[in-house]
C-alpha cells in the first residue's frame, strides 16, 4: 500500500495524478493529513482523482479513520484516509 503525506501546502491536482497512478499499480492508498489545511487539501485530492480513474471504470472510495503520525519527532493525532477501488 502507498502513502502519501499531505500538507496545507499541497497541490490537490498533483496528488491526485499521484493517487490515480498509485491506483493503477497497488490498488489501495493511504492518505496521512494533520490540520484543517491539510485535510482540506486531501479531500480536494480524492474528488479529483475520482475524475481522473472513472474512465478506467474504477469507482475509488474513500474510508476516512484517525491515525497517530509523527510530525517533528512528536506525535500527532492526523487522518488518514483509505483510498481503495470499490468491487
Amino acid at each position: 500500500m502507498g502513502v502519501l503525506k499531505i500538507s496545507s501546502k499541497s497541490n490537490p491536482n498533483s496528488v491526485a495524478g499521484a493517487i490515480a497512478g498509485m491506483m493503477k499499480e497497488n490498488q489501495k492508498v493511504e492518505l496521512h493529513a494533520v490540520g484543517a489545511g491539510a485535510l482540506n487539501q486531501a479531500i480536494k485530492a480524492v474528488a479529483i482523482a475520482r475524475g481522473f480513474v472513472a474512465p478506467a471504470g474504477v469507482d475509488l472510495v474513500c474510508i476516512p479513520a484517525f491515525a497517530e503520525v509523527q510530525v517533528e519527532g512528536e506525535d500527532r493525532t492526523g487522518m488518514k484516509l483509505i483510498l481503495k477501488e470499490d468491487k
